[in-house]
């Protein structure tokens, strides 16, 4: 049985950009922008992939799942990030900290856990083709999916459970413009440990995605090395590339973010909150823009939309 402890501080505070909390209102205006963008594209990219038939293949509906994925990210940080820049409003209820904190850390943990599998995809896709439609069935694509969401919920679930138990008696300033499950028990005033090593293990579980994602194209690599045309070799490679492109967009600020705090002793502050916005806001921006510039078939698609709209 949990029993909660009562928060003695009632208002933890997020934070902007220090130093410009007179231009709140003009940096409001991307991040407006940003938003807008990523919210619609995802959307799109959602509806074309139910609507069309054509894209009713497991590549898409693994893009589907990243679109899901980005769009969870988006709306979980919005709330915050506008109250902060466009209401000047830093303040927010422990409650609904820990809901933010638990839904932006379970949509990114499944980001990870989607482009882990859409390098199993890739790596099917090119080392057994002729296999590719008959091992990822659409009931198969379903189960992994679920099966997947399943396992980041259960791991992300003991995260409000443990922050509720801590007491928050002293600092109330979090360090950046939405809640994490790191930033927030560092307020706490009682003993953390649990959330510190629980929060290693969720960690390292991002970390082993990554290192499959890297065995699945050195796998990939090796069988590509084998085809003797060079155009061919190519060609095959330029259907990874989309991917290669979302991980990196996704990996390269979540590690420079714990590069810059654990080994940069006298790192900007404000470095530190560019980089943690970068986290959240460029992934679901750019994925949609990747897939529709690099997919021939969505790229076509939203053309001939667009065509005819204007026709």
């Amino acid at each position: 049985m949990y029993i909660f402890n009562t928060s003695e501080i009632s208002t933890f505070f997020l934070i902007g950009i220090p130093g410009m909390e007179y231009a709140n209102i003009w940096v409001s205006i991307p991040i407006c922008l940003m938003y807008l963008v990523a919210i619609l594209g995802n959307c799109t990219t959602l509806f074309f992939i139910k609507t069309e038939t054509s894209l009713h293949e497991p590549m898409y509906y693994f893009l589907s799942m990243l679109a899901i994925s980005d769009l969870g990210l988006s709306l979980s940080s919005l709330p915050t990030m506008l109250r902060i820049f466009l209401f000047n409003a830093p303040g927010i209820s422990p409650d609904a900290c820990i809901v933010q904190e638990f839904f932006i850390h379970g949509f990114s943990a499944m980001e990870s856990s989607v482009l882990l599998i859409m390098s199993f995809d890739r790596f099917i896709a090119i080392c057994n083709p002729l296999r590719y439609t008959s091992i990822l069935t659409i009931a198969r694509v379903t189960k992994i999916g679920l099966a997947f969401s399943l396992k980041n919920i259960l791991l992300i679930l003991p995260f409000p459970f443990t922050l509720k138990h801590l007491r928050y008696c002293k600092k109330n300033l979090l360090s950046h413009s939405y809640c994490l499950h790191q930033d927030v028990m560092k307020l706490a005033c009682s003993d953390n440990k649990v959330n510190v090593i629980y929060g290693l293990f969720v960690a390292l579980t991002g970390i082993l995605d990554l290192m499959f994602i890297f065995i699945s194209y050195m796998l990939i690599l090796k069988a590509v090395l084998s085809i003797a045309s060079k155009k061919e070799r190519f060609k095959v490679l330029n259907t990874c590339v989309s991917h290669i492109c979302a991980v990196l967009i996704f990996y390269i600020p979540i590690i420079s973010l714990a590069v810059i705090y654990r080994f940069v002793k006298h790192s900007s502050q404000i470095l530190r909150i560019l980089m943690a916005d970068v986290f959240l806001l460029v992934p679901p921006l750019m994925n949609p823009i990747v897939y529709w510039v690099k997919s021939q078939q969505i790229r076509n698609l939203v053309l001939r939309k667009l065509c005819h709209k204007h026709s």
